[in-house]
């Protein structure tokens, strides 16, 4: 019992030894920059109007039916202050309610229709939580130039561990994710998504050859499962680094998804040597070696408690990204247990819906096209994702409801699946309306069939 508290005490002593607060304060202002660069970016492509007003209809998370938009001009107004919120924090100016806000005020984007889901807005919603409870504000910020008191020049460790891990965390699940035989063997998707650019100059042919798909995917997998180990080690750090910056510039230029690529490459700064910034940048750190100075240390209990939510945090992270194991069949054709899981660019997927409405007391049938309720963007997404098209279905129900009709609706759903031939995703003869969702596995969700030889989508990928 000695040696497991002492453990205890010295893992205490870890978190709470300090560390140089120079990289934490250059991960706050590059995040709180990329935020504001994303809303500048949402507001000049027009994606406020098209993503957020002008669907009628919106899906939703399992449990946040209640979210919605704001009414009338207010949406833009949302934007406007989670752009605020990011460029405080990059300045570091009220930190802790900027970060607050922002965490707030961009989950609050995420949740308002799940036809936008992204890997990286979850990651942004998680980092923007954890920056809340994290001093980046002591260095480099003008709270520390307006309160001097506050400066610090270091920090708690568990601030720049807990950063690595969650960052970390992206690339090991994402190559775990890969070890299967769509990837490996096949070389799919990269092999659709490779030849969808073979009218490139110079390199267009060579992307049209499937040992480069192949080879693109193995280089993929071993990027993913390695990278952080390098990235931890002194010698290999530099080569690491400039491996993530040429892999994530690839895939920007090649493939549509968004500011994920710079959000990465930001983010993996921090397995850099916390005073790296200080060396590179004096005149924002100054140059002189930090000292280890008197931390304001939480009580014995306090500390203990950190420690138990970190760990806490660390199991909720590791477990959400192996729920698909709950789960029967191939997760990324169901998609049970797909989102929040750091299954990266792993799916090709085109799909087609039709409803079919039966009144249940006269027997008439009305075929429905989804693109009567949603956008181009939503009937995309909705199509190839059995939960939304369920959900759709719901919201079919209560519109003829609300006419007066009592309907039984019926899904015509086909998808077609990293090259395959397209076949059927929902069982046809399941009403719909009297299915309930639920986090439970869905039996009206068709297994899929490997047989048959591969289809040819020409479609793009999304960092899903």
């Amino acid at each position: 019992m000695a040696i497991e508290a002492g453990r205890g005490e010295g893992l205490v002593r870890a978190l709470f030894r300090p560390v140089d607060i120079a990289s934490l304060a250059v991960f706050r202002i590059l995040f709180g920059a990329l935020m504001l660069a994303s809303v500048v970016r949402f507001w000049a492509n027009g994606w406020i109007q098209d993503l957020y007003i002008t669907p009628a209809f919106h899906f939703h998370y399992y449990g946040f039916s209640w979210v919605s938009p704001w009414p009338g001009a207010g949406m833009y107004v949302h934007f406007a202050v989670l752009g605020l919120a990011s460029a405080l924090v990059m300045a570091g100016l009220f930190y802790r309610v900027a970060a607050a806000v922002l965490f707030l005020s961009f989950t609050y984007v995420e949740l308002l229709d799940k036809a936008t889901y992204l890997n990286h807005y979850y990651l942004i919603s998680i980092v923007s939580f954890l920056m809340i409870f994290m001093p980046l504000h002591r260095a480099a910020s003008l709270d520390a130039w307006r309160k001097p008191s506050l400066a610090s020049g270091t920090a708690p460790a568990w601030a720049l561990h807990l950063l690595r891990f969650q960052v970390g965390l992206v690339y090991v699940f994402a190559g775990l994710a890969k070890l299967r035989p769509d990837w490996l063997v096949r070389g799919e998707p990269l092999g659709i998504w490779l030849s969808a650019h073979s009218e490139m100059p110079i390199v267009g042919p060579l992307l049209d050859e499937r040992w480069v798909a192949h080879a693109a995917s193995l280089a993929g997998a071993v990027f993913d499962l390695t990278v952080v180990f390098f990235l931890m080690q002194r010698r290999t750090r530099p080569f690491a680094y400039a491996a993530v910056v040429g892999f994530h510039l690839v895939t920007w230029a090649l493939f549509p998804i968004g500011m994920f690529p710079w959000i990465m490459m930001g983010s993996a700064l921090i397995f850099f040597p916390p005073d790296w910034p200080r060396r590179r940048f004096p005149a924002l750190f100054g140059n002189a070696r930090v000292e280890p100075e008197p931390q304001r240390l939480p009580s014995r209990r306090g500390q203990r408690l950190v420690v138990g939510l970190l760990c806490a945090h660390a199991a909720l992270q590791i477990a959400l990204p192996l729920r698909h194991f709950l789960y029967p069949g191939d997760t990324a054709w169901t998609e049970e247990g797909f989102r929040f899981a750091w299954r990266v660019m792993l799916v090709e997927k085109l799909g087609y819906v039709e409803y079919r409405v039966v009144d249940r007391a006269t027997g008439r049938t009305i075929f429905v096209d989804p693109s009567r309720y949603l956008t181009p963007l939503q009937v995309k997404m909705m199509s190839m994702s059995p939960d939304m098209i369920l959900e759709l279905a719901h919201h079919i129900v209560g519109d003829f409801r609300a006419r007066g009709g009592d309907v039984a609706v019926f899904a015509d759903a086909w998808v077609t699946y990293n090259g395959r031939p397209s076949q059927r995703i929902i069982d046809p003869s399941v009403d719909l309306a009297n299915v309930r969702d639920s986090l439970l596995p869905k039996p009206w969700i068709l297994p899929l069939d490997e047989k048959g030889s591969p289809a040819v989508s020409r479609g793009e990928p999304r960092a899903r």
